[in-house]
């Protein structure tokens, strides 16, 4: 019984007559026989052992699968590299999320004091805040609205309690728009 020599097209030419009327070969599960156990018993067993020995020079082990002293070695030395990145990364101050707003304060009309409502404007503190460079734009019939730029911290100043905060000098100020918000 046996296939006889794969590699050669009469051995091929067996096996393949072998398969027409079946669908697998026929063997003991995890036994592991020699190839002449296998197909019909008129076939001349033509594999030799010089041929399996020259096979030996096939097996190289292409996806790296390490004996256990590598792997234990590797496995160390991974958790000592996520260990010292855990540690540099503890290390780093958490990115504070920060935005800069283009405020446009309005004022009631053009005899409001345009300097004094600045002041007002400017003495909102809040912490995460910080009053940046500011402007007066003309807007129409000698009425300025003033245009001031404020960096604020996102988890502590909010755009809403920043403009409450303005709106509540109501002697000088009518409105406030934000005329651009970009995150820092």
């Amino acid at each position: 019984m046996g296939f006889g020599d794969l590699k050669s097209p009469s051995g091929l030419k067996v096996l393949n007559d072998y398969l027409a009327d079946r669908s697998y070969i026929e063997g003991l599960p995890g036994v592991k026989q020699p190839l002449s156990k296998y197909g019909p018993q008129n076939v001349a067993d033509t594999t030799s052992a010089k041929a399996v020995d020259d096979d030996d020079d096939n097996d190289i082990d292409l996806f790296g699968s390490d004996d256990e002293e590598e792997s234990a070695e590797a496995k160390r030395l991974k958790e000592e590299r996520l260990a010292q990145y855990e540690a540099k990364k503890s290390k780093k101050p958490a990115l504070i999320a920060k935005s800069s707003i283009l405020l446009d304060v309005k004022p009631w009309d053009d005899e409001t004091d345009m300097v004094k409502l600045e002041e007002c404007v400017r003495s909102v503190t809040m912490d995460g805040l910080l009053w940046g460079a500011s402007k007066l734009v003309p807007v129409g019939y000698g009425i300025k609205k003033l245009q001031i730029q404020c960096v604020v911290e996102d988890d502590k100043v909010g755009t809403d309690m920043l403009e409450e905060a303005i709106v509540a000098f109501e002697d000088y100020v009518q409105s406030v728009d934000v005329a651009a918000f970009n995150k820092v």
